[in-house]
């Protein structure tokens, strides 16, 4: 244990870029420092330490970031800078290059922060510690509670698929997670304080529970056997770890919304193979498939990348027909950046940049089309709504165990509180279907 007069009353910043499992790991961080004796700041106060959580999925998030700690920089001109996450385990020295950058941490070295700001010499403030990504084995598990009432648990890190667009193998490391009794016991304790709903998160949450010889299917039914008024959703799963025997599982519980989150990248199997997925189309849509079969009424998200190298016009309108076939929710589009190290950069026909944002408006535009059909699918029903804490205007907001997103007139009493309400019309201003709640 660290000696709390060391930190006591020392002010802090926490400043989150990226995933949601960024968000739960600053969460963890957070708790370390602030059980140690740091407290937040307030508005208008000066930090005496600023700790960025960063993303680095694309050349976008780099920019984000560098921003980020510009600002903080700006507003926080004598305090300690701490940079960590995938962009400070990818670049270090670049980060280390920012004004205002004291420490870098990289992956291996964020849940130690405290003692890398203790020994920080200020005659010296450039200091970088990272490991190498190979050598790193250790995985912390982490919950979050976002600015509604929705908790994130870290339950796995790391990815061993190395896919050629992506870096995230070279900033996290390899996969592994906790066993199924230890993250049990992080969302208890998530419970204990109040969590209604619980997402477990991660980079390839199918591939947890290798290393302790379970499987995520384990890890499913654990979550629905906890005696709890909580409910849990699943964060985004590879296609070829979503199996029918979870499908089936999730159809038939009360705990595990039936709302699914699934890469597919690429609507054709020659861009896939390019890509280096492990699974074809025709898998893909059978996923599908199985799920509207059992809950026709599932929202599923599906991530798709365009403008990578080799995807000619006719593959991507190939891969549109293809997506515009599927019954699916809503799409979250992200537009080719090319990543130093990865193998993407040896394949030959790069997308124009034009044709790589002509291409994103075309599949934004298909998103809104799918997201605006299943919302009218869903006027009129009934479903139990969990109901979050941020007021718009005289209004909050909720959503459903398929993640329908409704309103309804603000009322306090109701944030963090389960109900039953039924669907009504389309309110433009919340972006949310009008909820009448049944008593």
């Amino acid at each position: 244990m660290i000696d709390n007069n060391v930190f006591h009353n020392k002010k802090v910043v926490f400043h989150t870029l990226g995933c949601k499992l960024n968000f739960a790991e600053t969460s963890a961080i957070g708790k370390t420092m602030l059980d140690e004796g740091f407290v937040k700041t307030h508005a208008g106060e000066e930090a005496d330490v600023c700790v960025i959580n960063t993303c680095s999925v694309t050349d976008t998030a780099d920019r984000k970031c560098r921003q980020a700690i510009s600002k903080l920089h700006r507003q926080h001109p004598r305090a300690t800078m701490v940079v960590t996450g995938c962009y400070a385990q990818l670049k270090p020295e670049e980060v280390s290059r920012i004004e205002g950058v004291d420490l870098v941490l990289g992956a291996n070295e964020k849940f130690n922060i405290l003692e890398y700001i203790r020994h920080a010499d200020a005659s010296n403030p450039k200091v970088i510690f990272t490991t190498k990504i190979n050598k790193i084995k250790n995985f912390e598990p982490s919950c979050s509670r976002d600015d509604r009432t929705r908790y994130f648990l870290k339950v796995q890190d790391g990815c061993d698929y190395y896919c050629t667009y992506c870096t995230i193998p070279f900033a996290r490391g390899r996969s592994r997670s906790a066993n199924v009794s230890q993250t049990i016991a992080k969302a208890l304790e998530a419970i204990e304080v109040g969590a209604k709903e619980i997402v477990l998160t991660g980079v390839n949450i199918g591939d947890f529970g290798r290393q302790s010889g379970e499987s995520f299917f384990d890890l499913v039914q654990a979550f629905d056997a906890i005696q709890a008024d909580v409910r849990f959703r699943i964060s985004s799963i590879e296609p070829n770890l979503l199996t029918d025997e979870i499908i089936e599982f999730v159809a038939q519980s009360k705990r595990i919304m039936p709302h699914f989150h699934i890469p597919l990248q690429a609507g054709t199997n020659e861009v896939l193979t390019l890509m280096k997925r492990k699974y074809n189309r025709e898998l893909f849509a059978h996923k599908v498939s199985k799920i509207k079969s059992l809950m026709p009424d599932a929202f599923i998200g599906v991530d798709v990348i365009v403008g990578v190298h080799g995807e000619t016009d006719g593959l991507f309108e190939d891969s549109c027909s293809f997506i515009d076939g599927l019954d699916i929710s809503q799409l979250h589009v992200f537009t080719y950046s090319e990543r130093a190290g990865t193998k993407m950069l040896d394949l030959e026909n790069p997308t124009p940049l034009p044709e790589r944002k002509k291409r994103s408006d075309v599949l934004h535009a298909l998103s809104d089309k799918k997201w605006q059909h299943f919302y009218e699918s869903q006027q009129g029903k009934t479903y139990p709504v969990l109901w979050e804490s941020k007021k718009i205007d005289d209004s909050m907001v909720g959503f459903t165990t398929n993640y329908v997103k409704v309103s309804r007139p603000y009322d306090k009493n109701r944030i963090n509180t389960l109900e039953i309400a039924k669907l009504g019309t389309w309110n433009a201003d919340k972006s949310a279907l009008v909820a009448k709640t049944i008593n």
